[in-house]
């Protein structure tokens, strides 16, 4: 029980520096009213998003809770643990979204001052996001387990974190990116305006879209990988090794935590002048002070060194993914240089580089998952596979303030550009946005690496409760769901990125209209409608998450009543493998893309290169941001629908 109280307190400090972190940002007074403006424009626009998606994510919790509430096998139990996940992981979103809108003006400001300056103010702000998901994933987990004892009540509350992060995902997605498809092809292709001109009607929209999709969806995402990757090792801990096991897993979570938050203290006192590797550096801190602890939690409590070494594997394979994506994404290395060479031939060149190099891209997280897995299954059989899964996110608050600080710094260059800051003030947000570029897809690559692995353990978890001890692969129903599988990866990807290039048409549409009878936008003597756009994107991402999110939670069912358990498990393989795939070949496609684009306006903005780059940025914006960090919600969603609806099939 002393594993489970350490992580009680882990999690109450994580809270507490949280809310000290965003009551920091939120002191400093801005100075300027035409910041002040702006911000409230899209910090209103979030909100207001943020309110109705959350209106019709609740309509399916409630509808789900009372399925769960009639069924025998589950109970009322299941269905409060089911709430309870999903409402934590609406909060985490909140939150973290809630602290992005206020950083994001204060962030610009400071950047008035210095390069440094900017960037404490924007970390602080994303680490509110990280000490929000470590913090209220390890109390929920917790306290349930406390209070329960029952691990299908456990996977309950993963369910419903699971749910969340998905509609937040492709909801937060479609918008942000139909905004930003919309307001890039017109405003800096067809018109040739700067990026976040104030005259483009879709400019906060696009703003907007950064929160909700970046800082709130991403938030949900790694919420629910946190706490995957923690009830999945639950599980299989008390099958494996009992209560002492299971004492030593919270332990060990509860130290992450700890190691995560001396890392984000690292970054915010140190003045380098290199961000990136100042937060890098704070990200590989907290996994060093990690990996000590977790050699000594398992000597000490269970005598051994094996549970470490699956650990340390989950730790080593989650940096080698890390390092092979920066390799693939920063504007530093041979991937995106050549995209942006390409570029001066045009955009189909530039689009066929990204395709390669995102396709080569997964040739080395791959092997490196393969060696994940059979290390730490040769070391201590499935339960390993989980504990990899922990190692990967042990530290995940560092990862998450590291991720959504970039999102902050690309919200502070929207407003520095729209209320007329000093050039120097737009240089330096957008030096920390193209390395927020580059951490977020670092942030990417542990987040689908560790989906692989908790997705595989969830898998075992499920074949145990259904009795099969092993699946026959050239059984024609376990062939079957395995092609079932891998096209639902495609099928959902299809539909998500169908539905940003639908919903960018109409806002395409609507900026060429106000542009065509507003003319007063032109001389300013006349404001863009932004609200209309915010409503299209809004209603749109609203409308289109709904079909991508249903299919997630139907098809485990459909599959397992129809075609029976082995079809199941074959279409979990089948997904798990496709899915991981696609998500590390988008993820690192549309990074690329957008730092090519970038790199290229280092030498300024308007050639025949730079509108190519802005086009291969544009096909790249739903793969990395929409499709490709939804998949690896999608495949352990499926994997814990399996393992909650066992007892029927």
């Amino acid at each position: 029980m002393f594993g489970l109280y350490v992580a009680l307190a882990a999690a109450a400090l994580s809270l507490l520096l949280a809310i000290l972190f965003l009551l920091k940002n939120k002191r400093i007074p801005i100075r300027d009213s035409r910041i002040a403006e702006i911000s409230g424009f899209i910090r209103g626009g979030a909100m207001a998003f943020l309110r109705r998606e959350y209106c019709v994510v609740a309509m399916f919790i409630v509808a789900l809770a009372v399925i769960f509430f009639f069924l025998p096998s589950m109970g009322w139990r299941v269905s409060v643990s089911f709430i309870c996940g999903a409402v934590m992981s609406l909060l985490a979103g909140f939150v973290g979204m809630r602290s992005a809108t206020i950083s994001n003006a204060r962030t610009a400001q400071a950047a008035q001052e210095s390069e440094i300056a900017a960037l404490r103010t924007a970390f602080t702000g994303g680490s509110v996001m990280g000490l929000s998901v470590v913090g209220l994933g390890l109390l929920g987990v917790t306290v349930c387990y406390l209070v329960f004892q029952n691990t299908s009540i456990l996977t309950g509350f993963s369910l419903g974190a699971s749910l969340v992060a998905l509609f937040s995902r492709v909801g937060g997605g479609i918008y942000t990116k139909a905004a930003d498809v919309g307001a890039d092809l017109v405003g800096k292709v067809e018109q040739g305006i700067p990026e976040d001109d104030p005259r483009n009607p879709a400019v906060i929209a696009d703003n907007v879209g950064d929160n909700v999709g970046d800082v709130a969806g991403m938030g949900a995402d790694l919420f629910e990988s946190y706490v995957g990757a923690i009830v999945s090792s639950v599980i299989l801990g008390i099958v494996s090794g009992g209560k002492e096991v299971v004492s030593f897993l919270f332990l060990l979570c509860g130290c992450g935590a700890i190691a995560a938050i001396l890392g984000i203290l690292y970054v915010r006192l140190s003045r380098r002048a290199d961000p990136q590797r100042t937060m890098m550096g704070g990200t590989y801190i907290s996994m060093l002070l990690f990996i000590v602890a977790a050699l000594i939690l398992d000597h000490l409590l269970l005598g051994s060194y094996m549970h470490f070494v699956a650990v340390l594997t989950g730790i080593v394979s989650g940096i080698v993914t890390g390092l092979s994506t920066e390799w693939y994404t920063s504007s530093d290395f041979r991937a995106v240089k050549s995209i942006a060479d390409k570029s001066r031939t045009g955009p189909a060149t530039n689009i066929l580089e990204g395709l390669s190099a995102g396709m080569r891209s997964t040739a080395v997280p791959i092997v490196i998952i393969v060696l994940a897995v059979v290390v730490s299954f040769i070391v201590l059989g499935i339960l390993g596979v989980a504990l990899s899964a922990v190692g990967m996110l042990a530290t995940v608050a560092a990862i998450i303030a590291v991720d959504a600080y970039g999102p902050i710094a690309d919200n502070a260059g929207g407003i520095a550009q729209m209320t007329g800051l000093p050039a120097n003030v737009r240089e330096i947000t957008d030096k920390l946005d193209a390395v927020g570029n580059t951490t977020a897809a670092i942030g990417k690559g542990f987040s689908i690496g560790s989906a692989a692995l908790t997705a595989l353990a969830l898998l075992s978890s499920y074949t145990s409760s259904v009795g099969l001890e092993t699946v026959n692969v050239l059984d024609s129903r376990v062939i079957g769901g395995f092609f079932l599988g891998g096209g639902l990866a495609y099928l959902f990807c299809s539909l998500a990125i169908d539905a940003v290039s639908h919903s960018a048409v109409r806002i395409i549409d609507e900026v060429r209209r106000q542009f065509r009878e507003i003319t007063g936008i032109w001389d300013g003597t006349a404001k863009p409608d932004y609200n209309r756009c915010v409503d299209i994107a809004t209603g749109a991402a609203l409308k289109n998450m709904l079909l991508p999110g249903s299919i997630a939670v139907i098809s485990p069912v459909v599959v397992g009543i129809v075609l029976g358990r082995a079809a199941l498990a074959g279409m979990l393989m089948g997904a798990t493998l496709c899915g991981v795939l696609l998500a590390l070949f988008m993820s690192n496609s549309g990074g690329a893309w957008d730092n090519a684009k970038k790199l290229i306006e280092e030498d300024g903005k308007g050639s025949e290169a730079h509108k190519a780059a802005v086009i291969g940025d544009t096909v790249g914006d739903p793969l990395k941001d929409t499709a490709g960090p939804s998949l690896n919600i999608l495949i352990k969603l499926m994997s814990i629908v399996a393992l909650l609806f066992a007892p029927m099939f």
